[in-house]
């Protein structure tokens, strides 16, 4: 079974990719895609894939936009860290979806599931319950699988694209100083960043302290308003943004307060994401 993995987080494509490897009958990998632009080629390239594995949150847009520029046949399995209110979406329209991290029993249920799926497909009289988390379903007691029709992305679409109540976004965060533990407030996060597999909060002070998240997993849990994602290494406040600098390939070089560590080079804005950062600039 081929399956295409749209994912632009490399550890979390590394890991599904791993996953879905380990399995009985081990799939074919087709990726990762990290952007739209990147899944709709392979898509147009073919060959067609069995299963398509969707992040929601891509470099250059939300991963529904796929649907709008290719014609998509196969099943779909959203992967997802967005939190219980977003979650909300795929419940009501009946879209599977994993949770990150990945549980490897669950995503052995959803590849059962969609085996079982693909081997009846032709079959007029089989169907097959949409929901990911029974391991038990049957054609006795299926119903037919959800279509993407194009009012069910709207509705996702829409529901995504909204904020999220002001409550449910984090305001703190407790970290460790030895053997004693920390909370700073969010207001005091001047940016997060990624460095050898370890997520580090960088206090407006100049203090860096680790943190127990990914990067996609704090994107769900902060305020777009105030966090941007700038790249796969960094995600940062507007108030820690000191300088933006035009760049080659039509990036652009953002000068972040305090100074990250020198090793890390320029911390650039892809092209991909140039023109929703500056809208987000420009809000």
């Amino acid at each position: 079974m081929l399956a295409l993995l749209v994912e632009d987080e490399p550890l979390a494509a590394r890991r599904l990719a791993t996953l879905l490897q380990k399995q009985p009958e081990p799939l074919q990998i087709m990726g990762p895609a990290e952007s739209v632009a990147q899944a709709v080629a392979l898509l147009q390239a073919g060959p067609a894939p069995d299963v398509l594995f969707l992040d929601i949150h891509l470099a250059d847009g939300l991963s529904f936009e796929l649907f709008e520029q290719v014609a998509i046949t196969c099943p779909v399995i959203f992967t997802t860290a967005y939190d219980q209110y977003a979650l909300r979406a795929f419940k009501v329209n009946s879209v599977d979806y994993l949770l990150k991290p990945i549980d490897e029993e669950e995503l052995s249920a959803a590849i059962a599931k969609l085996r079982h799926w693909l081997a009846g497909a032709n079959d007029p009289n089989f169907s097959i319950k949409s929901s990911v988390s029974s391991t038990k379903a049957t054609t006795e007691n299926a119903v037919p699988a959800p279509a993407l029709d194009a009012a069910t992305l709207a509705a996702l679409i829409q529901q995504l694209r909204q904020p999220a109540p002001t409550a449910s976004y984090k305001t703190q965060f407790v970290v460790r100083v030895g053997e004693h533990l920390k909370v700073v407030p969010v207001e005091q996060v001047a940016y997060f960043f990624s460095l050898e597999k370890t997520t580090l909060l960088q206090n407006t002070d100049g203090r860096k302290y680790v943190v127990d998240y990914t990067l996609e997993q704090l994107e769900s849990l902060l305020d777009p308003a105030q966090f941007f994602r700038l790249n796969r290494a960094y995600l940062a406040r507007q108030a820690a943004i000191h300088d933006i600098i035009h760049y080659t390939n039509s990036r652009l070089q953002t000068v972040l307060k305090p100074a990250p560590p020198e090793s890390e080079g320029p911390i650039l804005v892809s092209r991909e994401k140039v023109s929703v950062f500056k809208s987000w600039l420009d809000r």
